[in-house]
């Protein structure tokens, strides 16, 4: 049980990463994220606090991933 949960993790964990900063490059390109003058806007700033909330998830993922697959 333990070696499928440190697989699931790790799954996660890549899938995170893979995921998330090719979401961020789409919204960094949306008319909303900049405003006239060109600085970020609220919409910006905001996406890139969830993208490094899930980077950091990510990486909890892995470190316990790797922990498991150790452990078990």
């Amino acid at each position: 049980m333990i070696v499928a949960l440190g697989i699931l993790l790790l799954v996660s964990a890549v899938f995170n990463v893979l995921t998330w900063p090719t979401f961020l490059k789409r919204v960094a390109r949306d008319p909303r994220a900049h405003d006239e003058a060109g600085r970020p806007t609220r919409f910006l700033r905001v996406h890139q606090a969830l993208v490094a909330v899930a980077m950091l998830l990510a990486a909890a993922s892995a470190v316990l991933g790797v922990w498991a697959l150790v452990a078990g």
